[in-house]
């Protein structure tokens, strides 16, 4: 990609994560979730407590998220009346069947995604392709599910390659994914560029030895500043101030 002063960068490559960053599905994720608690729920209590319960645990396992939030809002036995239902052995596995059912029934709402598109991440990737970068995408969603959502956000030609979940056999933030997207698109590491919204997402690229910059979401923000090891990383918390950080970014490697 090109910055704003006149000498081209050695970037040849960008990548970019899907959930939460070219769409705010961790937000989707978050409603499922609190749907799925107030279905359940032997109490009465409010979506908006469950949402700000996920933004503590939000990156963690899907075990370890549904336990949390069953062990809150004490939902063990309505979770468990509902095992045989769904054919699952645990409590957390019936709740999120349950929480499945909400996100699907979200995200195949075209106008819902449409309207959780995250427009600063979008504008980049077509000012990458516009600019002659190679582009892909990886992502910790089935294949199915990302092809729809890039499917309704008008994405499905903006890649060069494409990697999800069904690719590879560990997930971010080991690199896997990201080794197989660099060897798709013949780009070295050090010529490409990651564009992420979660720590575990930072990790595989650094690991991978990609340029990174984490857009942070309201969702993943806190766990970015969080981690130590990121102390290095360029960490977009407007976006606004994108633009500014990628300019940064385009220097130091010039």
């Amino acid at each position: 990609m090109q910055s704003e002063s006149p000498s081209k960068t050695p970037l040849q490559a960008v990548i970019f994560d899907l959930d939460g960053t070219l769409v705010q599905t961790e937000r989707l994720k978050a409603i499922s979730y609190a749907r799925a608690a107030v279905e359940l729920c032997p109490r009465e209590i409010r979506e908006g407590e469950v949402v700000e319960a996920f933004k503590r645990v939000v990156g963690r396992s899907r075990q370890e998220v549904a336990q949390a939030l069953i062990a809150q809002f004490d939902l063990e036995a309505a979770a468990r009346a509902r095992m045989d239902e769904f054919g699952v052995a645990t409590p957390w596995q019936a709740f999120i069947q349950v929480r499945l059912g909400h996100y699907q029934a979200l995200i195949a709402d075209p106008q819902v995604l449409l309207d959780n598109q995250w427009p600063h991440n979008i504008a980049l990737l077509q000012q990458a392709r516009a600019e002659g970068c190679r582009t892909a995408l990886v992502t910790m969603s089935a294949y199915p599910q990302a092809r729809h959502v890039l499917q309704v956000l008008g994405l499905e030609e903006a890649f060069d390659f494409i990697a999800t979940r069904d690719d590879v056999e560990r997930g971010k933030p080991d690199p896997e994914i990201y080794y197989l997207a660099l060897s798709a698109l013949a780009v070295p590491a050090d010529e490409s560029l990651a564009i992420e919204d979660s720590a575990a997402g930072v990790h595989a690229a650094i690991a991978a030895g990609v340029h990174v910059i984490a857009v942070a979401t309201p969702f993943t923000q806190q766990a970015l500043h969080r981690d130590a090891s990121l102390d290095s990383v360029m960490i977009v918390d407007e976006p606004k101030e994108l633009p500014q950080v990628l300019e940064r970014l385009m220097r130091s490697v010039a």
